[in-house]
């Protein structure tokens, strides 16, 4: 036969069950039970949701960064430029954990077309050990970055001196030919001569350039003539237009040949930076420390987690402060499971007397209520679980949610829900139910029967 000392917790569940389903006389306990359902399942799929979001970001933006820039950049630090780079970058790329490695130049300009002009990040590199480090050519939408490959022509040369004729005819008076007022070959011709560039959308889109459109890039050194410090500047025609998604990159780099940097900053062959890419992302800080002593004194290495180390510092503050705000909204659905349980201890009085008359012991009345606690945030956890992650679903495959590029530099919110958030929220969620249950299970097992049962 069995008996409550055999079976405790099929007895205590049992009666938790019935207590839950039975038509009561007093419905609002009733209706305080469904609002406390509901607010646990709203607190718990909004958390789900608000996580998957700020997970979303953290992700896109990782993405984002370690795919358009490199994952260690290795320069001097007296900021005087790396010279015969070459045999430096061959050996440094042999190092364990590199994949590759890429020169570059980074310089400030002031790109114009026109009235419009633009601040500008120039990046001077060789397209084939840049496509080994990261992606931004590859994002070209508009022409082809493969101008870039291409090794500057002849007819660059003949440009220079023939920028050279056209201003000495021009102080001297020298009228021009009658076919080079005519006709638009020689023109075509000298905007095919010069230096390619590539431009972000967004920038492109500012100065109102488009492919093949000439733009006049000035360099803050200047250069000293005998009149004094005069600005230096050269046209490029602009080969192509990236679109990285990136709106820090698309208003703000442009992309050039490592050489016709090198002329524009008159650097001679020097460059600003060796960038790597690893095997490991998150090893990037391990294996800059290994590159920077491989590569003597004078030189320190950064990696893209010290780069983008307050971005990614915020982004963890923002998901804690998420996390403590809106699992408010458990706490007020525990609050109502407190409430819900006093008044059944109330409304069961009787019953409870009755149930300790009969033998069972405190320990079980106090279980009984406790586990209708526990039930009523299982239930919630689950739909709220159910209903979270088929919103982040929904939300990340559809792009529900749209943003202005311009402030969050994507187009859309991204939603990436993790099993672990899943796992941590329903433990929170349970875990509060339980402690609202522990006043009113107390209560219950202090009820005297004999003291219940006197005026019945």
């Amino acid at each position: 036969m069995l008996t409550a000392d055999s079976l405790p917790m099929r007895f205590e569940l049992f009666i938790a069950t019935r207590y839950l389903r039975a038509k009561r006389r007093q419905a609002f306990i009733g209706i305080i039970t469904g609002i406390s359902i509901l607010g646990v399942a709203a607190g718990v799929a909004s958390l789900i949701v608000a996580l998957a979001i700020n997970n979303g970001f953290r992700q896109d933006l990782q993405e984002r960064l370690i795919g358009s820039t490199s994952h260690v950049s290795l320069l001097r630090v007296a900021d005087d430029g790396i010279k015969d780079w070459p045999p430096l970058l061959n050996r440094l790329s042999k190092q364990p954990h590199v994949i590759a490695a890429a020169p570059a130049i980074f310089e400030q300009v002031l790109i114009s077309r026109g009235p419009r002009a633009r601040g500008a990040v120039l990046k001077g590199m060789i397209p084939n050990y840049e496509r080994k480090v990261g992606d931004l050519l590859n994002t070209v939408k508009e022409g082809s970055a493969t101008a870039l490959d291409e090794a500057p022509p002849e007819a660059e040369k003949e440009k220079d001196k023939d920028d050279a004729w056209t201003a000495a005819s021009a102080v001297h008076g020298a009228p021009a030919t009658a076919e080079s007022a005519d006709s638009l070959g020689p023109i075509r011709a000298r905007v095919a001569a010069m230096p390619p560039i590539i431009l972000g959308k967004d920038m492109a889109d500012n100065l109102g350039a488009t492919v093949g459109s000439v733009v006049e890039v000035t360099s803050p050194q200047g250069e000293l003539t005998p009149f004094g410090m005069v600005p230096k500047y050269t046209r490029f025609r602009v080969a192509g237009i990236f679109s990285s998604g990136f709106y820090d990159y698309d208003s703000s780099w442009a992309f050039a040949r490592l050489s016709d940097a090198q002329r524009l900053f008159g650097l001679g062959d020097l460059i600003s930076v060796i960038e790597f890419k690893v095997d490991d992302i998150y090893k990037a800080d391990e294996v800059a420390h290994q590159l920077e002593d491989a590569a003597g004194s004078g030189f320190m290495a950064t990696n893209w987690k010290e780069q983008n180390k307050a971005l990614f510092h915020a982004l963890r503050l923002e998901r804690l402060v998420t996390f403590i705000t809106i699992g408010l909204i458990v706490f007020v659905a525990a609050l109502n499971i407190l409430i819900s349980l006093i008044m059944m201890v109330m409304e069961k009085t009787r019953d409870i007397a009755v149930l300790m008359s009969m033998g069972t012991r405190n320990s079980q009345v106090r279980n009984v209520f406790i586990a209708q606690g526990v039930l009523i945030g299982v239930i919630g956890t689950a739909i709220g679980l159910l209903l979270g992650y088929a919103i982040s679903y929904a939300g990340g495959h559809y792009h529900m949610i749209s943003l202005s590029p311009e402030v969050y530099s994507i187009d859309y919110v991204p939603f990436a829900p993790r099993l672990m958030d899943g796992v941590l929220v329903a433990l929170v969620a349970v875990g509060v139910s339980f402690v609202a249950t522990l006043y009113p299970s107390w209560s219950a097992a202090r009820t005297l029967p004999a003291e219940a049962l006197r005026y019945e």
